[in-house]
C-alpha cells in the first residue's frame, strides 16, 4: 500500500462527469470545480445541481450526459442505484468516458461486475470510497481509499488531490477498496455502539456523559470517533445527520455479505445490524449514526431526550 498525501490543484484541468450530488457528494464536486476542472454535474434533484453551476460547474441533463466527459466520477448511494444509473450496457457503449471512478461504499461484488462491464465498453474503472464526514468533504480533507489499475489512478490522481488529504493506493483490484472501506465501517459503527453503550451505562449509575467522553478521549481513547461522537452521544445531537443510520445499516449489511462470502464469521456485526433495525424502527433512520446512544438509553428504561 502506498500513501500519498495532498500536492495541490493540477496544472490543467481535466473533463470531469460528476453524478451524484449528496451531502457528500455536492462538497466533492465543488473542490473540483474549485481547483479549475471543468465539471459537469446531474443530480436527481436539482437544487444541488443549481448551487454547482453557480460555482462554474455545467449542469448535465442526463447520467448519459455526464458521461460524455473523459472521466466520470460518481457518489451514489448503494449498490442498487449504482447498476440502475451506471450499469448498464447500453449506457457503457454509448459513453464518451475514458474511466469512471467510483467513489460509493458499494459491495465488492458489484465492485468486480463494475470493472469487468467497464472494461468490455474499453472504459477504465476505479474504485475509491473516502473516509471522512460531510464537514471533512467540505474542507477537502477526505482520506481516499483507491484501487484499481496503477495508470488509471495515476490518470485520476489531480482529482483526488482536490477533494481530499491523502490517498492509499491499496492495489490493482478495483473491490480491495471496496473491502477496506466496509472493514473501516464496521469498526466505526463498532465504536459507536460501544460509545453508546457505555453512556447508558454511566448516566444510568450517575455519572454523566460528557465526564466519560472526556475520560474516555483524553486518556485510551483519543482521535476523533471517541471525542466526536462522543460529544454527540452525551449531547443527544444528532441532527442534521452527518452519517446517517440508515447508511449504517446498509455498510453492517455490506460486512455481513462480505464475511459470509469469505466464510468469515462476524458476530459483532450481527449484533450492530440488529441495534441498527432498532434505532431505524423507532424513527431515527434519518438521524446521525450517533442515535445510537437513544437507542442505548431506551434498552436502560432513559427514555427519549
Amino acid at each position: 500500500m502506498s500513501v500519498e498525501a495532498k500536492a495541490g490543484s493540477a496544472a490543467v484541468g481535466l473533463d470531469v462527469g460528476f453524478i451524484g450530488l449528496g451531502g457528500m457528494g455536492r462538497e466533492m464536486a465543488a473542490h473540483l470545480v474549485k481547483a479549475g476542472h471543468r465539471v459537469r454535474v446531474w443530480n436527481r434533484s436539482p437544487a444541488p445541481v443549481t448551487a454547482l453551476v453557480a460555482l462554474g460547474a455545467e449542469a448535465a441533463a442526463t447520467p448519459a450526459e455526464a458521461m460524455a466527459a473523459d472521466v466520470v466520477v460518481s457518489m451514489l448511494a448503494d449498490d442498487a442505484v449504482v447498476t440502475e444509473l451506471l450499469l448498464d450496457e447500453q449506457v457503457l457503449a454509448a459513453a464518451g468516458a475514458s474511466v469512471h471512478v467510483n467513489m460509493a461504499t458499494v459491495s465488492p461484488e458489484l465492485a468486480r461486475r463494475a470493472a469487468e462491464l467497464h472494461q468490455r465498453h474499453g472504459i477504465g474503472y476505479v474504485a475509491a470510497p473516502v473516509l471522512g464526514r460531510t464537514d471533512v468533504a467540505a474542507a477537502g480533507n477526505l482520506s481516499i481509499l483507491a484501487a484499481g489499475e496503477s495508470s488509471l489512478v495515476d490518470r485520476v490522481a489531480p482529482l483526488f488531490e482536490a477533494m481530499g488529504r491523502q490517498t492509499y493506493r491499496l492495489g490493482e483490484r478495483p473491490e480491495l477498496a471496496n473491502i477496506a472501506k466496509i472493514s473501516v465501517n464496521f469498526m466505526l459503527i463498532s465504536a459507536i455502539e460501544a460509545l453508546s453503550e457505555a453512556t447508558a451505562l454511566a448516566e444510568a449509575n450517575g455519572l454523566a456523559a460528557d465526564q466519560l467522553v472526556e475520560l474516555l478521549s483524553g486518556t485510551l481513547f483519543p482521535g476523533p470517533v471517541y471525542a466526536g461522537y462522543g460529544s454527540m452521544i452525551a449531547e443527544r445531537r444528532y441532527d442534521p445527520a452527518a452519517f446517517r443510520l440508515v447508511l449504517g445499516l446498509k455498510d453492517v449489511g455490506l460486512a455481513l455479505n462480505a464475511g459470509a462470502a469469505a466464510k468469515v464469521p462476524m458476530p459483532i456485526a450481527s449484533v450492530l445490524r440488529d441495534a441498527l433495525i432498532e434505532s431505524i424502527a423507532h424513527g431515527d433512520g434519518e438521524r446521525d449514526l450517533a442515535a445510537l446512544g437513544e437507542t442505548a438509553r431506551r434498552r436502560g428504561g432513559a427514555g427519549q431526550g
